[in-house]
């Protein structure tokens, strides 16, 4: 990784009420230093801000350089919002990995669709999966002053060949070292594993998973979890001849496989680190686990459970609204668009709210013509896939989608037509929703 210089952290949002609104600074403003350090990233901002007296280099929105002191409570937050968590760049991706979706997107899109983040402090902040093949001794010294912990890790394989071939470094195969590492000094990851059929399954996934069981040991188990996901294809990868889909056989095969070896962990050690993603289940048409198997769901961002939780709060919170009696006057039709990978398991809850009386909402499952995927879930479905899916049927009042088909703040699909072009090209209303409350609160209370 090349050295990259430290630009000012530009503000774009003040909370109101916050120290930051009292002293005056607004969206616009940047942050140049703190007690004399620049920051390089929202971590360095966060430490340096902890302390009780604050000397802050602003410069304004017509590039005049302001010194602020402030005192304050330890640890008490500015209030302040930036444009991006890194200020010094995003540490990028130095693997070529046949998998990679960066690589399976069509050219011409925004530039951010194409950045390949392996950057350990997003990882730290938001969950993201890195490899640890592009580190310098600095950064791992970091790792460590700082107690950046957990990080999100993905492993792929334990074997060194077999990682080195799938992310085409020979670096990769240092992994077990690394994860040793992080066990010396006390520091947690969460793993992902990726099945890609005939290079890293059977035999080889075994091998992996059971090593980094041995690492899920003692009050602070160096690996907290570990995510088994199965690898995604689009038409616009690049031709590799090496990489083929998981097939319904081979969905079912690794269940059973991974299965059995959480009831080998399970019985000599009492607890379960190893988990399938939901997808799956969906693939090999098996039945989800129930919730209680999820544990705390420490891998749902992985789509880990994800479909269950959703399942679960839905009964929860559509019981208490039931069991009011609401009625919907005047009567309303609704459309709610998923990806069909969740048609069989959303099934019901769509049933569900059609018994509020005067409400209808018809689910209209899809697959994403877009990527060329006949099972496709519902965060990767595009405009193009909804106008497609859509057109043409009567979609009653307007259209329930999901928010996480969007970027966040831009309204922007995958394949950048916005929710403003799509809503035009149907002409519809359609109305964003989060979660469980949102869909259920949104289902009830629009004005159509």
């Amino acid at each position: 990784m090349s050295k990259t210089s430290i630009s000012p952290a530009f503000i774009t949002k003040v909370i109101p009420e916050s120290i930051g609104a009292e002293i005056g600074f607004e969206p616009g403003d940047a942050i140049a230093s703190i007690n004399g350090q620049k920051p390089r990233d929202l971590i360095d901002y966060q430490y340096l801000c902890a302390d009780e007296y604050l000397e802050i280099e602003v410069i304004d929105t017509k590039g005049k350089t302001h010194h602020v002191e402030i005192e304050k409570d330890y640890d008490q937050d500015l209030g302040l919002e930036f444009a991006t968590a890194l200020f010094d760049g995003l540490i990028q991706c130095n693997n070529y990995c046949p998998f990679c979706f960066i690589d399976q997107q069509p050219p011409g899109k925004r530039e951010t669709l194409y950045l390949k983040d392996d950057d350990y402090r997003l990882s730290f902040l938001y969950g993201s999966y890195l490899t640890l093949t592009n580190l310098p001794q600095r950064e791992w010294d970091r790792i460590e002053q700082m107690r950046l912990s957990p990080l999100y890790v993905s492993i792929h394989a334990t074997e060194p060949e077999v990682r080195s071939r799938l992310l085409k470094n020979p670096r990769a195969g240092q992994i077990l070292e690394q994860i040793q590492w992080f066990q010396q000094r006390r520091l947690q990851i969460h793993a992902q594993v990726v099945v890609c059929p005939g290079i890293n399954d059977g035999i080889h996934l075994e091998g992996t998973l059971l090593d980094l069981a041995k690492f899920h040991q003692g009050e602070i188990p160096t690996v907290a979890s570990v995510a088994v996901v199965p690898v995604g294809l689009t038409r616009f990868r690049p031709v590799v001849d090496e990489l083929i889909p998981v097939t319904t056989e081979k969905a079912q095969e690794v269940i059973d496989q991974v299965q059995e070896i959480q009831a080998r962990l399970i019985q000599i050690s009492g607890s379960n680190c190893i988990w399938l993603a939901d997808e799956w289940y969906l693939i090999g048409r098996r039945e989800l686990p129930p919730a209680s198997e999820y544990e705390d769901y420490p891998q749902i961002g992985n789509g880990v459970g994800s479909i269950r939780y959703f399942v679960s709060q839905f009964e929860t919170t559509v019981k208490k609204k039931l069991d009011q009696k609401i009625c919907i006057s005047p009567p309303k039709k609704l459309t709610w668009v998923v990806g069909n990978a969740v048609e069989k398991a959303f099934e019901a809850i769509a049933k569900e709210l059609n018994q509020f009386e005067g409400l209808e909402v018809n689910m209209v499952a899809l697959s994403s013509n877009y990527w060329g995927q006949s099972i496709t879930v519902t965060g990767l479905l595009t405009g193009q896939d909804v106008l497609e899916g859509l057109q043409g049927k009567d979609l009653g009042e307007g259209i329930l989608l999901p928010s996480v088909m969007l970027k966040p703040g831009d309204n922007l699909f995958l394949d950048d037509m916005t929710l403003e072009e799509l809503a035009d090209k149907l002409q519809t209303s359609i109305w964003p929703v989060a979660g469980v409350e949102e869909l259920i609160f949104s289902a009830l209370t629009i004005s159509c």
